[in-house]
């Protein structure tokens, strides 16, 4: 009984006491409210709220004027170092990297202009790149491998612009080296985008480097042909063709027995500009002079012989 009694009288106080305390709260929470209504001014905050307002307006408009004079000045330093590039007559390769990296430092320059001028500071901006170092680091690893790839490319020069290679599984003619990229049209006239990390570090096959190259074909008979006519014949047909090379000479001879025909190997040598003209028009004139001749050419075929039983 007594330990009951002890207990009803704790519970008791516990209840006097949190409605003691929901009583204070209430009162604590009143009192806060009437401070509040006393603290706000309407006639002191209507004012500020405008000035905010044109402050942020004029910002605004600053960095906006800010935007349209540095793109003018930029495109003025783009123009003056492209006229200062061409009196010295720098390469093309050297010139298009130069122009890609003064355009993008000068693109940076303007972003950080405008982002101070509209109040953020670029302390503050500068700290948050610092805190996020390593992130921004691995998502633009790539970037600063394909920049340093652009130095050594221009530093080596395994191409220049105007030259066909052939590199990453595409071909084509290097029309530009960008600080990130290079450039590369195609015959049908698309443009290709290639890293320049793994161009300086890939295979790179210059088709225009050298002066001359050699153009090979192979040249299919049929079995019972003559082989000596057929060799004089593209002999002939190779000594009239003036885009062709007299020195080194032009080499024919027996390349292989097929199974359906003798094939016959014809190199010869041209300048490197006329490789695609020589390469096609040789093998129209062959057939036209193996037509003229009757001299047939070989096709798949299989004799098959029949058992009596």
């Amino acid at each position: 009984m007594i330990i009951l009694q002890i207990m009803t009288s704790l519970l008791i106080a516990i209840q006097q006491a949190g409605d003691v305390a929901g009583a204070m709260t209430k009162a604590a929470a009143s009192a806060a409210a009437d401070a509040a209504k006393e603290s706000v001014n309407w006639n002191d905050l209507i004012p500020q709220l405008i000035e905010w307002c044109v402050n942020l307006a004029g910002n605004l408009l600053s960095a906006i004027i800010i935007y349209v004079v540095g793109r003018f000045f930029i495109g003025l330093i783009k123009r003056a170092v492209n006229a200062f590039l061409e009196r010295r007559k720098v390469e093309d390769t050297v010139k298009t990297f130069v122009k890609s990296l003064v355009s993008i430092s000068l693109t940076v320059l303007l972003i950080i202009a405008i982002i101070s001028r509209l109040g953020i500071e670029t302390t503050s901006v500068a700290a948050l790149l610092a805190s996020a170092g390593v992130a921004i680091g691995m998502a633009f690893s790539g970037n600063l491998q394909n920049f340093a790839g652009g130095v050594i490319l221009l530093l080596l020069r395994p191409f220049k612009v105007g030259d066909f290679i052939v590199t990453q599984g595409v071909e084509g003619y290097v029309k530009e080296i960008q600080i990130f990229h290079t450039v590369l049209t195609t015959y049908d006239n698309r443009t290709i985008y290639v890293a320049n990390g793994p161009l300086s570090s890939g295979v790179i096959t210059n088709m225009s480097q050298q002066v001359n190259r050699r153009v090979d074909w192979t040249v299919s008979m049929e079995y019972g042909a003559d082989f000596d006519k057929v060799k004089a014949l593209i002999l002939e047909i190779i000594d009239k063709e003036p885009l062709i090379l007299k020195d080194p000479a032009p080499f024919v001879a027996l390349k292989e027995l097929s199974s359906s025909s003798v094939d016959l190997i014809v190199r010869v040598w041209v300048r490197s500009a006329d490789y695609w003209d020589v390469y096609f028009e040789l093998r129209r004139e062959v057939y036209e002079a193996f037509n003229k001749e009757g001299i047939r050419f070989p096709f798949p075929q299989m004799t098959v012989h029949q058992a009596e039983n």
